[in-house]
């Protein structure tokens, strides 16, 4: 019996050992494979990002500034067109009629003018001779003098009914785009009032019109450099086959004062759009280039995460350890975040990926990305990296 009992002492004492083996084995967990970029002091360009919305450089309203039926429409509902170029043609017998009776008008006056000068021009030796009263005399020539007072009027009237009857071949006043006919063939226009036929909006340059703070403003004020501030929109949208490029142009007014309502300062960006693919109305984000002569470190705007103490984000230290490093952002854009130096420091490797497994002193297996996903890498891809103006000396 007492060598059963032995056996089974030492069977459990083998089981245990081997479970606390296995256990200790278990919590041996291998590296996270993560990726890190280094960060360093770099000059960083700084660019203030605002939402805001496309408008057409020039809109203008096509009228009818004379009444009568559409004959004719030259253009298809949004073709380019050009300055000057025919869009709608009003029935002219009316004008041509009314232009004919006054350039008849004017040579019968002509013609009594002619009459009235001869009488004047045979009276004149006469009255000198004696051999006529004047009064006659006085006659014809009022008459003359009140025929030429007739053809200047006369020639009013034929320079008002050439233009009316040029109102009815209704031109372009500018490039620009044209909207859908508002008025078809056939109908009455311009009887009452001025008819809108079309509206041409000139879509190259656009504007892009964007509200800043009055603070963000001074921001701008006090760092830029340039007289014509480098900017760009893009229309954020999320799917790859609608994803536009950035339009780059420049910022080239701003309002003179601020709206009290608001606390902002309505601004403007001048985008040149010579495929017309970007339109009025569009909702987009405008970028303005305030300086690039900032050294800062950066960093990728996901890698931050919050909780009571701050913003934090994760390294990787020289043991190959993730580190948790409470930081202080000092700029953030959606490109990326500009971190203060005194709580994350040159050299500093951080981690970018898998951070929802991430925990204080978990051991990590690094590769560093720097080359690819780093603040140059995203610099150069997104061409944060502006073109400036020259600047003449």
């Amino acid at each position: 019996m007492l060598k059963k009992i032995a056996l089974g002492s030492a069977l459990i004492l083998a089981f245990t050992a081997c479970s606390e083996e296995k256990q200790q084995v278990a919590k041996v967990a291998p590296p996270l494979p993560v990726e890190v970029v280094t960060v360093h002091n770099d000059l960083i360009p700084i660019w203030m990002q605002y939402t805001g919305k496309t408008q057409a450089s020039s809109s203008q309203d096509v009228q009818a500034r004379v009444s009568g039926i559409l004959e004719e429409i030259y253009y298809a509902d949004g073709d380019l067109v050009k300055k000057g170029q025919k869009l709608f043609k009003i029935e002219q017998t009316d004008y041509i009629a009314t232009l004919e009776a006054a350039k008849g008008k004017k040579r019968r006056d002509m013609a009594a003018l002619k009459l009235a000068q001869a009488d004047v021009d045979r009276y004149e030796p006469l009255v000198k001779d004696g051999l006529a009263p004047r009064v006659t005399l006085e006659q014809y020539q009022a008459q003359v003098e009140g025929l030429k007072a007739d053809i200047s009027i006369d020639e009013a009237s034929i320079d008002q009914a050439a233009l009316e009857l040029s109102y009815t071949i209704i031109k372009s006043p500018i490039d620009g785009q044209a909207s859908r006919r508002l008025v078809d063939v056939g109908n009455l226009v311009g009887k009452s009032n001025a008819t809108v036929l079309t509206t041409i909006n000139q879509n190259n340059p656009l504007y892009a019109y964007f509200s800043p703070s009055d603070e963000d403003f001074q921001k701008i004020s006090l760092f830029h450099k340039q007289d014509k501030m480098p900017a760009y929109i893009n229309a954020g949208y999320q799917s790859e086959m609608l994803k536009n490029k950035n339009i780059f142009g420049y910022v080239d007014f701003s309002n003179n004062a601020v709206d009290p309502t608001t606390s902002t300062i309505s601004m403007r960006a001048e985008i040149p759009n010579a495929d017309h693919k970007m339109f009025p109305g569009t909702f987009v984000y405008v970028n303005v280039f305030v300086t690039n002569e900032l050294k800062a470190l950066g960093v990728p705007p996901q890698v931050l995460f919050e909780d009571q103490l701050g913003h934090y984000l994760y390294i990787a230290d020289q043991n190959n350890t993730a580190k948790r490093v409470y930081v202080k952002p000092a700029y953030e854009s959606r490109f990326f975040v500009l971190i203060k130096e005194d709580t994350l420091k040159d050299g500093d490797k951080v981690i970018i990926n898998g951070l929802m497994r991430l925990k204080e002193g978990v051991k990590v297996a690094p590769t560093d990305v720097s080359e690819t996903k780093g603040m140059q890498a995203v610099i150069k891809e997104n061409n944060l990296n502006p073109v400036l103006p020259k600047v003449e000396e």
